[in-house]
């Protein structure tokens, strides 16, 4: 390998940026990859604790349906990285997938851990240096700077790929310092908004102390004309879970806009409403009605708890049987960055060119969250921030190309 080869440096070890450098190492670059917290892909390993959800099967025009108004920035970053692709590349490492009943997709071992541990073997036999607890602070002299343990460290590569996530989680590494750096730059910056997170509720006190963290299951709510199937836990502050977060952007783009947002529980969807109404009137009228409830509509405590939120519960089987079919809700916020799952927001993608390279700072590109875009949770976040990261490094040998330096491959 040429001993001259270009030198990339990567700021940020997830997804975006270990993908970015994967594919630069691979076309014969030295690459260095600076990531802040002791350890790297902290957010992807906690993202694999409840089952590492890759990607999605679904049919491309609904895959691509997930991602809202950066619809078609997101199919240019699939059309270079798609799902066969990614499914591909996990199984490359040893990792067999499979797919669930819902159409997500996993590894087998369902778990990140197997799948980071061979991808950081892979990385290291390509000569990708990583080095931890080296924190960009931003520049020095037209330099990068780092703050490293052994004090700070400037560099100045021939193209740097910037791949710091967004604000949620922080405690995993995203904090989104990086903002007044690059906004100094001439960079839009988009303020950061939580994405994928639990609805504010003013539940009752009973219903509080008595059921927070219980779970509603097999339900649908639905806001602003979307509906979504699925699940839900009480908390303490509200609502959580896989069916809110599905919502999440449009319950908080309304409460900012409206100050609140009205939310529809049907707890009962696969049963019609009249017979929902037969079956409650088909009770005894010696049970009492959460026996009534139970035996007639199925319903657990919890969610006979959820119904009487609206106050006093109906007296007639057909007032009953709509309540539980259509059940108002009035969330007043979503949860902070801090809870989120994922962030909205980020490096205005009008500030950078097809190839993820900023226009105000000509040979650093940016991958991953950091960038104004968001999906729900389902495989959909990965995917993107995948795909983001070949991309960047595909807009980079294009850069080292046009500079003279072209790279293998």
């Amino acid at each position: 390998m040429r001993q001259d080869r270009p030198t990339i440096s990567i700021v940020g070890a997830g997804p975006a940026g270990l993908m970015a450098a994967e594919r630069l190492a691979a076309a014969g670059c030295r690459v260095v990859v600076h990531e802040r917290m002791p350890s790297v892909a902290r957010k992807f390993l906690m993202a694999g604790r409840g089952g590492l959800n890759l990607t999605h099967s679904e049919p491309q025009p609904a895959f691509l349906d997930r991602y809202g108004a950066r619809r078609d920035t997101i199919a240019a970053w699939l059309d270079a990285f798609s799902a066969a692709d990614l499914i591909a590349w996990v199984e490359g490492l040893g990792q067999p997938t499979f797919v669930g009943t819902s159409g997500r997709v996993f590894p087998r071992a369902l778990k990140a851990s197997p799948l980071l541990r061979a991808w950081l073997v892979r990385l290291g036999q390509l000569g990708v240096n990583v080095r931890t607890r080296s924190a960009w602070t931003g520049w020095r002299d037209g330099a990068l700077a780092f703050d490293t343990p052994d004090g700070e460290r400037l560099e100045r590569p021939d193209a740097v790929v910037l791949a710091l996530g967004g604000a949620s989680w922080p405690r995993l590494g995203s904090d989104a310092a990086w903002t007044p750096w690059l906004q100094a730059a001439g960079v839009s910056v988009i303020p950061f908004r939580p994405a994928n997170v639990g609805a504010t509720l003013a539940w009752s006190p009973v219903l509080r102390d008595r059921f927070a963290g219980a779970p509603l299951k097999g339900i649908a709510l639905s806001h602003g004309g979307a509906s979504v199937r699925g699940e839900a836990m009480i908390a303490a502050y509200g609502l959580e879970g896989g069916a809110v977060y599905a919502l999440s952007a449009g319950i908080r783009d309304a409460v900012a806009r409206d100050g609140a947002a009205t939310l529809i529980l049907d707890l009962k969807p696969d049963m019609p409403l009249d017979r929902l109404a037969t079956r409650l009137s088909a009770q005894p009228a010696r049970l009492s009605l959460a026996n009534r409830l139970r035996k007639g509509a199925g319903l657990d405590p919890a969610a006979v708890g959820v119904l009487r939120e609206a106050g006093p519960l109906p007296d007639t089987p057909d007032a009953l049987a709509a309540r539980i079919k259509a059940l108002s809700l009035t969330a007043t916020g979503v949860q902070g960055l801090e809870r989120a799952i994922s962030s909205a927001g980020g490096v205005a993608l009008d500030a950078v060119d097809d190839r993820l390279m900023l226009k105000a700072l000509p040979g650093v590109f940016v991958a991953g969250e950091m960038l104004d875009w968001e999906a729900p949770t389902g495989g959909y976040l990965l995917q993107a921030g995948f795909a983001s990261g070949v991309v960047a490094a595909e807009g980079v040998r294009a850069w080292l190309d046009s500079a003279g330096r072209p790279v293998q491959g």
